[in-house]
């Protein structure tokens, strides 16, 4: 039995226990062009939104996190922005976004905008009179090679369809960057005009009364500008050399001196670089940068068809909860846009335990010291839509990963089958509202196809369902905002190296809770530590019917059961 225990110094409780709203808020995220179409046009926009305001209001939740909503020409659905200061068009208007700002704020909901700062699109104005001459001042705000240097040194692009970051562009006679896609060029945070445009910007939508800021592939933007070659391979480990670049924190305090410090907000970056080190250097709060710890250790588990261990889950959250037991704050999340449905990676979707599995996945993001981040559909159970055609993809990564393995020859039905379980578009399909047409997202053709199990799972039908995946996130979301012990509480892991369960604590001075998590397709009879005191114990969240059969420290879990006892202190 492996068990961790992080203890504390008064002064260190204290620091860590410091009331913020950031760290109390349950964050729901919304991908705002799947949520809800108002106009029928197929594509979820800002009023559609609007429209569900008192949804978002019944579930909980303290603030929404929206993947960008800026002007766009969608080469990778709005994180190729063109003006980051105007509303997507077919999202709505600039008078659409601050309806919906004031109608959160009136429902006590906070809002957080995803910020793209790494790159723009090439259609944005920097880029065009970028392209028109190397004399031009905005040239200097992207990331160019010279012609005349020769080829430039290769450099790794996670969309191009050849893994090329460098585009040649005729006009100017050099190559640009892109670590995305060629229509996502890499921004030069090296020059202090173009952070200045950023800083600009980001006041501009703080002082229309935003709550927070998620800043995408951010630990990317600080680039080695000596551009040395990486040894053969540096791809399949790519943070250590695309991450924490040598700039990063002199930028982050930058930003941080005149933009973030002038306003009470979340601030967080998407990853925190390959270490814990990396990790506490970007939020520890001495250091006067960022707010919050976004890392991809977790979600780097589970990304393989065949299956995953319970322990590396467990073993990686603890890790992250000890180093982070004094210092610094995390998110604590189990998917987002980039990954496959919670359920589909992590729990077990087949219709006979989706509903169970969601709950416990579920159960675990709510019990965590962190901020939760929770995806929307999710509180539904929504699962992967596991599309068998190519055309039915609209997510540049898969398209472009396809023409990749085409032109290599690589086994095509072997790359559908890896698509049908990581692609991003399983988490892209349309909200499932109800069972009429098009799950009530759209009385239009949806520009991506609508899993077809919404007829049984979607909001309408969970909403009067007493059982359903929805009632029980309402349940425990409500359950972790009147029990501080989640929030700020001691995390002591217990039987590591279980294949099937995940238990745990959470203490304080005032209360003592105990998680089993029974993560497999199974009944288990699972024997609670000794040094766990369940005489007592009071189940205060299960999600079955039925409490379990407990006699002593021996508890008989169901498949997929999920069960917080409170403990008698003494």
């Amino acid at each position: 039995m492996l068990i961790i225990c992080v203890g504390k110094t008064h002064a260190q409780k204290k620091n860590i226990r410091q009331p913020k709203w950031w760290k109390e808020a349950v964050v729901y995220q919304i991908y705002p062009r799947s949520f809800k179409d108002s106009d029928g046009d197929g594509i979820g926009d800002l009023k559609g939104i609007i429209s569900k305001l008192d949804y978002l209001k019944s579930l909980g939740i303290d603030a929404v996190w929206l993947n960008p909503i800026f002007s766009s020409p969608n080469d990778d659905n709005g994180y190729d922005i063109s003006d980051y200061r105007s509303i997507m068009k077919e999202f709505g208007t600039m008078k659409d976004f601050d309806a919906l700002l004031k109608g959160l704020h009136q429902r006590n909901i906070k809002l957080v905008l995803d910020m793209v700062l790494n790159h723009s699109s090439d259609e944005h104005e920097w880029f065009k009179q970028a392209k028109q001459s190397r004399t031009n001042p905005y040239h200097n705000y992207y990331h160019w090679w010279p012609e005349e240097k020769g080829k430039p040194t290769p450099r790794y692009s996670f969309f191009d369809v050849n893994n090329d970051a460098w585009k040649y562009d005729a006009i100017t006679k050099s190559y640009y960057l892109h670590y995305f896609s060629q229509k996502q060029p890499d921004l030069n945070w090296e020059n202090e005009k173009l952070r200045n445009e950023i800083y600009n910007m980001m006041k501009f939508w703080l002082d229309k009364g935003i709550d927070g800021l998620r800043m995408d592939a951010f630990q990317y933007v600080s680039k080695d500008t000596t551009w040395k070659k990486y040894p053969e391979g540096y791809e399949k480990n790519i943070i250590n050399y695309y991450g924490m670049g040598p700039n990063l924190h002199h930028y982050l305090k930058e930003m941080n001196k005149e933009v973030m410090s002038k306003y009470n907000v979340m601030t967080v970056a998407e990853g925190a670089g390959s270490t814990l080190e990396d990790a506490h250097a970007l939020v520890d709060e001495d250091r006067h940068e960022l707010n919050m710890a976004y890392h991809f250790e977790i979600m780097d588990i589970g990304n393989d068809p065949k299956g995953y261990l319970l322990t590396d889950l467990k073993k990686a959250f603890t890790k992250w909860e000890t180093s982070f037991a004094d210092k610094g704050w995390l998110a604590v999340f189990l998917a987002n846009h980039d990954v496959p449905r919670m359920v589909s990676k992590y729990g077990n979707d087949s219709p006979e335990f989706r509903q169970a599995s969601s709950k416990l996945l579920t159960t675990l993001i709510m019990t965590m010291r962190g901020t939760p981040f929770y995806f929307n559909g999710d509180e539904l159970g929504m699962s992967n839509i596991k599309f068998d055609q190519i055309e039915d993809y609209r997510d540049i990564a898969t398209i472009n990963a396809h023409k990749n393995a085409v032109l290599k020859k690589k086994n095509l039905k072997t790359f559908m089958a890896k698509q049908q379980f990581i692609s991003r578009d399983n988490t892209r399909t349309p909200f499932q509202w109800d069972n009429t047409a098009n799950a009530g997202f759209s009385s239009g053709t949806p520009w991506i196809k609508v899993n077809p199990n919404y007829k049984s799972v979607n909001a309408f039908a969970e909403e009067k369902d007493p059982n359903s995946v929805l009632t029980y996130f309402k349940r425990i979301v409500a359950f972790r905002k009147e029990t501080p012990t989640l929030m700020y509480g001691n995390y002591q892991a217990y039987d590591l190296e279980n294949p099937d369960v995940y238990c745990y604590t959470r203490t304080d001075e005032k209360e003592s809770l105990l998680v089993l998590l029974n993560f497999s397709s199974k009944e288990i009879n699972y024997h609670i530590d000794q040094k766990i005191n369940t005489t007592a114990a009071a189940p205060a969240i299960n999600n079955y019917t039925e409490s379990p059969s407990k006699k002593n420290n021996n508890i008989k879990l169901m498949p997929w059961q999920a069960v917080v006892y409170k403990l008698n202190k003494h």
